[in-house]
């Protein structure tokens, strides 16, 4: 019931909207370039009917042949792009690069996924059935008379997913891939070891509000946009029309925080990507607060043998397009479609791996993490804390700060924090690693959390490619849970560590910046949001031995 009153919620947001009584929040026309624009439908192989929009450069006759960028999406309803109602009708491409593709001679296009703006359906969150649209959607387009054959797909966000899909399904006429902010592990993006990962309340505030058992929710809500008075019959028909008998079925498994379960295990793409030759450019920020930087480096690492790209750094849920602190990100985009998608007689720019520390800096990585990245153990301090949640009080903590380095050191790399405890199962350890300054004013570097379980936790921290100065501290905090960061129920109860360990990933060798760019709108946020002023007398108990090893100049 909750299901279907929202989904007439929606339903009535797009009939206000065509009456005017809810104002266009979109630009009218997010592409300046001339273009023309067809609508096509064409069928998956289990016969799902699906939607694209063709946009063509102006002036190139129909038989034009030219290489193809394509999007496969579950945002880009004529009506609404996400939340955001478009006052005309026309191609949903706000917050694409399209201008830039058309200009360089490339078609573009436009896919919905089943259950979402024109295509019919149910919404599958990365299945079989939607991995199939991606892989139809690609070999139609690879097929058509004006294709040259040549596929290449690019996105951010879900957007990425499914240019990660493809990958996997491996299409006829696929060339690359470009996936900024993308999801390989759609278990892992809305639980970290089955705890609900919270996610931001924009356009209200970016701090973590909505748990991640509302993602399926949320994601109905998007499929139930309606379509625009002037769009096609069959665009109207399939928006319409769709199936709403799996819309509780579908809600039901995105809520499972179980990773084993059927429904995940069918989604899960690291394995299935492992050897992948398909040129890839693969981008990650080490802020971004919706697909958290995790899994994607495991798929990263186990790319096979191909000229893929990396850009990793610290940024949000976004492309380096602009606001990420450096220039040259969109040259060598289209560089790397050229070369491999048009099949331009061009040398892409840049290193294989472009990294973006967080003081600032950028450098060229053969690998990430380096080769030279030491997992350096650092025993940490034990004690106990109360299970509260998000109810203040005290005992929420357990830190180990070590003396001032005496020299720099860099962390870049997945850390990893395990440990012995006593207390419920169901209560959970979480980890947070923190550069403090001689100020005492510690900022947040990465975070994980696992359950209690069996009494053994083992967490898995996110990525993070962080300078240390000399003169700066490490610090450790062991806490139940970041209230704005996880959604549990707390249990009450008091957990006792009697053992830790950290493993901090620490460069062996100082890196010089040998690329352009400079601070980012993500750090300067990151550095403004989450550092924290430690009071005195906590640095000082809390401060304990920790070995560093000497590191090469």
């Amino acid at each position: 019931m909750v299901i279907e009153r929202s989904v007439l919620f929606r339903l009535l947001v797009g009939l206000l909207f065509m009456v005017g009584a809810i104002p266009a929040t979109a630009a009218a026309d997010p592409v300046q370039a001339p273009y023309q624009w067809r609508e096509v439908f064409f069928d998956a192989p289990d016969g799902t009917r699906l939607h694209a929009d063709v946009l063509r450069p102006r002036g190139i006759s129909e038989d034009t042949k030219t290489p193809v960028i394509m999007t496969v999406s579950p945002y880009r309803s004529h009506m609404m792009y996400l939340i955001h109602t478009r006052p005309q009708r026309s191609p949903s491409v706000d917050n694409l690069n399209v201008e830039m593709f058309l200009n360089a001679g490339y078609t573009y296009v436009v896919a919905d996924l089943r259950g979402f703006g024109g295509s019919a359906g149910c919404p599958d969150f990365g299945g079989p059935g939607e991995r199939m649209d991606v892989q139809a959607a690609v070999e139609w387009a690879a097929d058509q008379p004006w294709s040259t054959g040549k596929v290449g797909l690019a996105g951010t966000s879900y957007e990425g997913w499914t240019g990660m899909m493809g990958l996997a399904q491996r299409p006829r006429g696929l060339a690359a891939v470009l996936a900024a902010g993308a999801v390989v592990d759609p278990n892992a993006y809305l639980y970290q070891q089955g705890i609900a990962w919270r996610f931001s309340a924009r356009p209200l505030t970016d701090n973590g509000l909505r748990p991640g058992e509302m993602a399926g929710f949320e994601h109905l809500l998007i499929a139930s946009t309606p379509p625009r008075p002037d769009d096609s019959p069959e665009y109207q028909a399939d928006a319409i029309g769709r199936p709403r008998d799996c819309y509780a079925r579908y809600v039901q498994n995105v809520a499972d925080h179980n990773p084993d379960s059927e429904f995940w295990r069918a989604r899960r793409l690291p394995d299935v990507l492992r050897g992948n030759t398909i040129p890839t450019f693969l981008v990650q920020g080490f802020v971004d607060a919706n697909t958290r930087p995790d899994r994607q480096f495991e798929v990263w690492d186990a790319l096979g043998p191909g000229d893929h790209r990396a850009w990793f750094g610290p940024w949000g849920h976004r492309d380096c397009h602009d606001n990420c602190g450096t220039p040259q990100y969109d040259q060598e985009v289209l560089a790397f479609f050229d070369r491999h998608v048009a099949g331009k007689e061009v040398t892409v720019p840049g290193p294989r791996v472009t990294v973006g520390a967080f003081d600032g800096t950028w450098r060229s990585e053969t690998a990430w993490p380096p080769a030279d990245s030491r997992r350096v153990p650092i025993a940490l301090r034990t004690g106990t804390y109360t299970d509260r949640g998000p109810i203040p009080g005290p005992e929420r903590d357990i830190w180990s700060i070590s003396e001032p380095l005496a020299q720099p050191q860099h962390l870049s790399g997945l850390p990893s924090v395990t440990a012995t405890a006593t207390g419920p199962a169901e209560a959970s350890l979480a980890a947070e690693i923190y550069d403090i300054d001689p100020g005492g004013r510690a900022t947040v570097i990465t975070r994980g959390i696992a359950p209690i379980g069996a009494g053994e936790p083992r967490i898995r921290m996110l990525a993070t490619d962080w300078p240390i100065p000399a003169g700066h501290r490490i610090g450790v905090r062991l806490a139940d849970i970041v209230d704005d960061v996880w959604a549990r129920m707390p249990t009450g109860l008091r957990i006792t560590v009697t053992a830790a360990t950290a493993e901090l990933p620490l460069l062996a060798a100082t890196r010089v910046p040998d690329l352009p760019g400079g601070v980012g709108e993500g750090l300067v946020k990151w550095r403004d949001e989450k550092t924290i002023a430690l009071d005195p007398a906590l640095v000082n108990n809390a401060t304990m031995p920790m070995t560093l090893p000497e590191r090469d100049r």
